[in-house]
């Protein structure tokens, strides 16, 4: 639990260390507002500075808006709440520390809070740990003391009557429903570089309870849904309720330094609703993509339609094929480069497939969690690509544990650092079905999609593990609804759905989905093309797609067995696939002996 200075007045809360201290109060102080991400111009650090020295001063419990207001922006005396200001520049000061620590003070010891309802400061460690505090009258303070500086005396307050216990109450509200601040090992965990976005509140444009309640209703749904996709950075509820719905991309990028914007809003006409979205760059204002949506309030749930809703606009945007992630790709900012330039890699050569674009993300993925050791979605990336030069066969690293190992390492320590981490559990997944534990690798696949739906990226590979480990149908059904919500998706899943259509024995759809998929740099690409054209009587290609797979993975055929086991293949799908490529033209072991190879067989560690 953290710990922190309350005003003078109100009770201290009880923590295992001893709260920041007034030295390391001012400290963090005048590193925040010489910080370049903390306003240098304005009111802020007037604001901020004042009330942080009166609270050191023990006099938190005078710190109210007729006092600020008088010595901090020069009222005169007769200063009365219709006057907004001192709420005004609260509510900015709010963000403004709140952006603080998302960017440059991710790693400070400190963190400074205001929480809404008061102006009053909180001061609380941001590493929770216990220390050392290496002073021999350390043992001797009492919970409810702040040890004394040079220049500060705390004292006990004994508090009378019902101000006191409204003042506890107060206190104790305050300690305990704010969200705790992150901690060093958390904050480290997010890299600096991923693309930040701001959510305005969705504007009313309608009448009535309805418009007023799905208007709320759906910018918080976004606020759900948005921030499940690790590889953006989503400023908090908080910001999001702050804001006017009409707030200026140009105020959204001076003030939070973000680089996108999303805002919209909500119009109804009888028993119609249109809700119209816009991501716009915070950089110029340009609209970078809008959409609406029509619905019949009279022929669905009002709740039904507002989630839906939002899960359309955020997997369209924050996705890792999304419209954010391809403006990026196409030119990605010099400020967003290193670490986030990983994932971006990472998503290329997820569509490639590709030994030199393997090599190339590998080592821009170990350089990232070597400066990032905390950043979940690059370890989950790393062990995708550490599996891949086992499965695939890509630039082998000799010397080192087997890959499966590695990846099996890399996917479950991003899973400890973020257990709700969709990449991370989808790496776990992946591992583990190659480590042959079909059964726990789709376990964790369930529980990753139910993590976060509206990720193509997963919905695609845990389609794949299904289908490939027999569940064909199931598989094809999510592969589907992976390609329609990432029309722009990679040639992988139209592969694999292919191979899926294959089994299914639905032939017109294996051509056309392996048609699509096209990705020539692929050798199991070539051996599913080569199974399907047979299949279809299209025996040219057939033999075509046959030679260049063998020229490819000449060790392949040869043991057909190990590969097929190590994926989970059923022995009635193995044996049809046996069967397509003899029909291509591909010379493959005899089944007797595969069988009997199969049963003596350790194909991979357990």
């Amino acid at each position: 639990m953290q710990t922190s200075i309350p005003a003078e007045g109100s009770a201290a809360p009880i923590s295992s260390r001893p709260a920041p201290q007034p030295d390391d109060i001012s400290e963090q102080l005048e590193r925040v507002i010489s910080s370049p991400e903390f306003p240098g111009v304005g009111r802020a650090a007037a604001f901020l500075r004042y009330v942080v020295s009166e609270t050191l001063e023990g006099r938190g419990n005078r710190i109210k808006a007729y006092s600020i207001a008088i010595e901090v922006f020069g009222r005169d005396p007769g200063f009365t709440q219709d006057d907004p200001v001192v709420r005004i520049e609260a509510g900015r000061l709010r963000r403004s520390l709140e952006r603080y620590y998302l960017v440059a003070g991710q790693h400070d010891p400190v963190r400074i809070d205001i929480p809404k309802g008061g102006y009053i400061p909180t001061f609380a460690w941001s590493c929770p740990a216990s220390v050392d505090i290496g002073d021999e009258d350390a043992g001797e303070t009492s919970p409810s003391e702040v040890r004394p500086g040079r220049w500060w005396r705390a004292k006990r307050v004994l508090l009378p009557g019902a101000a006191a216990l409204a003042a506890v109450i107060t206190s104790l509200y305050w300690i305990g429903a704010r969200s705790p601040a992150p901690s060093l090992e958390r904050v480290a965990s997010l890299s600096p570089d991923r693309p930040a976005l701001v959510v305005a509140p969705f504007a009313n444009l309608g009448e009535g309870p309805e418009a007023q309640l799905y208007t709320a209703g759906l910018t918080e749904e976004l606020m759900t849904i948005l921030p499940r996709f690790k590889e953006i950075k989503v400023f908090g509820r908080e910001t999001s309720k702050s804001l006017p719905a009409d707030v200026g991309a140009s105020e959204i990028r001076a003030e939070f330094g973000a680089r996108y914007l999303l805002a919209g809003g909500v119009r109804t006409s009888g028993k119609r609703l249109r809700v119209t979205a816009r991501l716009l760059d915070t950089s110029d204002g340009e609209i970078l993509w809008s959409e609406n949506y029509d619905n019949d309030l009279a022929s669905g749930d009002l709740f039904a339609i507002q989630t839906d809703v939002a899960r359309k606009v955020a997997t369209a945007i924050a996705q890792p094929y999304g419209i954010m992630a391809q403006i990026d790709s196409a030119g990605p900012p010099p400020d967003d480069l290193g670490a986030y330039e990983c994932t971006l890699r990472f998503y290329a050569y997820r569509s490639e497939l590709s030994p030199e674009a393997h090599a190339r993300v590998r080592d821009c993925l170990e350089a990232a969690v070597a400066r990032f050791p905390n950043y979940a979605t690059a370890w989950a990336m790393l062990s995708i690509v550490y599996l891949d030069e086992d499965r695939y066969k890509f630039n082998p690293t000799p010397g080192k544990d087997s890959a499966i190992l590695r990846a099996l390492d890399a996917a479950r320590r991003a899973t400890q650092i973020d257990p709700s981490n969709t990449r991370g559990l989808q790496a776990l997944m992946t591992a583990l079905f190659f480590d042959r534990q079909l059964a726990e690798s789709l376990r964790v696949g369930e529980q990753a999609l139910a993590t976060n739906p509206n990720d193509t990226e997963l919905m695609g590979e845990f389609g794949t593990r299904l289908a490939i480990g027999g569940q064909w149908q199931r598989g094809a059904t999510l592969l589907d609804q992976a390609i329609a919500l990432n029309p722009g998706s990679g040639g992988f899943y139209h592969g694999t759905r292919a191979l899926a259509a294959y089994m299914l024995h639905d032939n017109h759809t294996a051509v056309l989905e392996i048609r699509q998929a096209n990705m020539q740099k692929f050798p199991l690409f070539h051996v599913v093309a080569a199974i399907i054209y047979a299949e279809a009587g299209m025996m040219e290609d057939a033999r075509r797609e046959g030679q260049v797979f063998v020229s490819m993975r000449p060790d392949f055929l040869p043991n057909l067995v190990t590969e097929l086991a190590m994926r989970n293949m059923q022995p009635e799908d193995r044996d049809r696939l046996i069967e397509g490529l003899r029909k291509a033209g591909m010379t493959v072991p005899d089944p007797d002996a595969i069988a009997s190879t199969a049963a003596t067989s350790d194909l991979q560690p357990r």
